[in-house]
C-alpha cells in the first residue's frame, strides 16, 4: 500500500471515530442550565399539609420536657404511670399534591393517619381543610379532598416505567417544616423493594428530609413519575439516599381510592415461591422462572384446581418471572375477572381458567381442615435429619392443627446441607418428591425414586408454624 493510501485509510478511520463519537453525543441529554422554569410551573400544585392529633400526656410529678426532646425518654421513668392523663394537640407536618382541578390531593398514608384535623397550605397562601377520601398503608398512598371556589392547580401522573437510571428527577416538597422547598437530583435506581409485597420504588438522590413524606418526584416534563415516601439514613436526615413509589402503582391505587374508598386487589388465593435453581433441577424445570405454588387454602385457586407444587408461568398473558411479578399483577387485576393461569405439573404445561377473589375481603380469614387418622410414630435418620412421624402428642406440643399430617424434624446435622438451607428442629416435612408423606417409608420411596430417575435433589415441602416453603437437598447415589 503506498503512502498515500495509509494516508487515506489513516483520515478515513479519523472521520469514522469522530462520527460515531457524534453520534452517541446526540443520545445524551445535557444536564438543564436551570430548573427555575419547571419549578415555577408545577409547585401551585405542591400542598404543605398538617395534622392535629388528640393525645394524652401524664400529668403526674416530675419534669415535664417538649415532645421530642432528647431528654423526653429518660424523664418518663420518673412519671407516676397511674396518674391522670392530660389530653393535648400534637401536630405534624407532610407534602402533597393536588392532581385535579377539583380538589383531590395525593399524599403518604403516614402523613395523615389518626389525625383528627388536616390542613392543606398552597404556595398562594391559601389554607383548606381536607378530609379524607381513602387510604392505603400497604402502598402508603392516601387521597384526601379540599373545597375550593376556584379552580385549582394541578400535575399530573406520568409513566414511572420510561423512567431510566440517570434521569433527572425535581422533588418539592416541605423538608422539616420549613416551606416549599425544590430539590434536584437523578434516579439512581429502580425497583427498589423495601418491605410491601407491592413496592416499587424509584431510588433519587434529590435531598429527601422529613416533611417531605408525601410529595412529589418529577420528571423534566413537569409529570408525577413518584411519590417521596422514605429515606434510608442513619441520622434521619438526607444522606443522598431516598425512595419514591412509582407513579404506576400510585396511579392505580389513587383510581381505586377516588372511585371505592378503598382498594380492590385481585386474590388468585396461593403461597408461593420464588423456583431457585436446585429448586428447578428437582423438579425437571428447564430454567429457574415462575412462582412455585406451597400451599392452595380455600379460595379461587382451590376452586379452579390449582395445586400445591405446580409453577405458575404464565398470568392473564404476562410471562411469570418471580413471586414478586406475580403479586403485583394479581394485584393489579380487578377482582371478580376470570383470568388464564399457565402451570407446569409434573413435567406437563396446562392451562386452568380461575375467577379472581378479593384480597381485602380475604385477608384475616382462616384455613379449616378435617382431622386426620392415628399413625404409629416411627423415627429415622436421614439427609442429615433425624425424624419423626406425628402424633397427637407431638402435634399438641408443636401446636399443629389436628389434621397435619408429615414427618417432624427433631434434630439437624450442623454440618448437613439441611442445616445450611434454613431447616430446624420443629420444622414439618409434609410433601417429598411433590407427593404427601406421612411415614417413614414414604420419605425414603420419594429418595428411592429420585435416585432411579436420575435426580441430584429431591424436593420438600416444609412447613414451619403453619408457613410452606420448598426445600431441594441433594440425594447421594448409591
Amino acid at each position: 500500500m503506498t503512502r498515500g493510501a495509509v494516508r487515506m485509510a489513516v483520515m478515513a478511520g479519523l472521520v469514522a471515530m469522530m462520527t460515531m463519537a457524534q453520534g452517541l453525543t446526540t443520545t445524551v441529554k445535557a444536564a438543564p442550565d436551570s430548573f427555575a422554569d419547571l419549578a415555577e410551573k408545577v409547585s401551585p400544585a405542591v400542598v404543605n399539609i398538617t395534622t392535629s392529633t388528640m393525645v394524652e400526656t401524664n400529668t403526674g410529678p416530675g419534669p415535664q420536657v417538649p415532645e421530642g426532646s432528647p431528654f423526653e425518654d429518660f424523664f418518663r421513668q420518673f412519671q407516676n404511670p397511674d396518674a391522670p392523663q392530660q389530653p393535648h394537640r400534637s401536630s405534624a407536618l407532610g407534602s402533597g399534591f393536588v392532581i385535579s382541578e377539583d380538589g383531590f390531593v395525593v399524599t403518604n398514608n403516614h402523613v395523615i393517619e389518626n389525625a383528627d384535623e388536616i390542613m392543606i397550605e398552597f404556595t398562594s397562601g391559601q389554607n383548606l381543610p381536607a378530609k379524607v377520601i381513602g387510604t392505603d398503608p400497604k402502598t402508603d398512598i392516601a387521597v384526601l379532598k379540599v373545597e375550593a371556589e376556584k379552580p385549582l392547580p394541578y400535575v399530573p401522573f406520568g409513566n414511572s416505567d420510561t423512567a431510566r437510571v440517570g434521569d433527572w428527577v425535581l422533588a418539592v416538597g416541605n423538608p422539616l417544616g420549613q416551606g416549599f422547598s425544590v430539590s434536584a437530583g437523578i434516579v439512581s435506581a429502580r425497583n427498589r423493594e423495601l418491605s410491601g409485597s407491592y413496592d416499587d420504588y424509584i431510588q433519587t438522590d434529590a435531598a429527601i428530609n422529613r416533611g417531605n413524606s408525601g410529595g412529589p418526584l418529577f420528571n423534566m416534563n413537569g409529570e408525577v413519575v413518584g411519590v417521596n415516601t422514605a429515606i434510608l439514613s442513619p441520622n434521619g436526615g438526607s444522606i443522598g439516599i431516598g425512595f419514591s413509589m412509582a407513579s404506576n402503582v400510585v396511579s392505580k391505587v389513587v383510581s381505586q381510592l377516588q372511585e371505592f374508598g378503598e382498594t380492590r386487589r385481585g386474590w388468585l388465593g396461593v403461597r408461593i415461591q420464588d423456583v431457585t435453581p436446585d429448586v428447578a433441577e428437582a423438579m425437571g424445570l428447564e430454567s429457574a422462572k415462575g412462582a412455585l405454588v406451597t400451599d392452595v387454602p380455600p379460595g379461587p385457586g382451590l376452586d379452579a384446581g390449582i395445586q400445591a407444587g405446580d409453577v405458575i408461568t404464565s398470568f392473564d398473558g404476562v410471562n411469570v418471572e418471580d413471586t414478586r411479578g406475580l403479586v403485583r399483577q394479581v394485584g393489579d387485576t380487578a377482582d371478580g375477572k376470570s383470568v388464564r393461569v399457565v402451570v407446569v405439573r409434573e413435567g406437563k404445561s396446562q392451562t386452568i381458567l380461575v375467577t379472581l377473589g378479593r384480597r381485602e375481603t380475604a385477608e384475616g380469614t382462616e384455613d379449616t381442615t378435617a382431622p386426620a387418622a392415628q399413625a404409629e410414630p416411627s423415627k429415622a435418620e436421614v439427609l442429615g435429619m433425624s425424624l419423626s412421624e406425628l402424633n397427637d402428642t407431638v402435634r399438641t406440643e408443636l401446636q399443629l392443627p389436628p389434621a397435619s399430617k408429615g414427618l417432624v424434624i427433631t434434630e439437624v446435622a450442623e454440618d448437613s446441607e439441611a442445616f445450611d438451607k434454613g431447616l430446624r428442629a420443629g420444622d414439618v416435612i409434609s410433601e417429598v418428591g411433590q407427593q404427601p408423606i406421612e411415614v417413614i417409608g414414604d420419605l425414603q420411596a420419594r429418595i428411592d425414586e429420585a435416585r432411579e430417575g436420575g435426580r441430584k435433589s429431591v424436593l420438600l415441602l416444609i412447613r414451619r408454624m403453619g408457613e410452606p416453603r420448598f426445600v431441594a437437598l441433594t440425594v447421594d447415589a448409591e
